[in-house]
């Protein structure tokens, strides 16, 4: 079981279900969300390139600020783009 905390309001978590993985990622667009925290992008660009050896189409995406949650349109256009979507949390 695997239990995901959404740290925007702790105080009545929501129910979610996990996602089934992909069997890989050849051939498959995967979306790099950077938050917009520091040296998030160097960690993503380090990332873009492994993704694209294995074959993986990259797009790249990112939010205002780390301060507020993802304004829904963006949310929207990721999930209409993107198989899988990795977020980069650094500082």
């Amino acid at each position: 079981m695997v239990f995901v905390l959404d740290p925007t309001d702790e105080s009545r978590p929501a129910s979610r279900t996990v996602g089934a993985r992909p069997d890989g990622l050849a051939g498959r667009t995967v979306g790099l969300l950077d938050i917009s925290k520091p040296r998030g992008e160097v960690f993503l660009d380090r990332l873009e390139a492994l993704l694209g050896e294995q074959g993986a189409t990259v797009r790249r995406y990112a939010k205002p600020t780390f301060t507020k949650p993802m304004p829904a349109d963006l949310r929207a256009e990721i999930a209409a783009e993107c198989e899988v979507v990795i977020e980069a949390l650094a500082d």
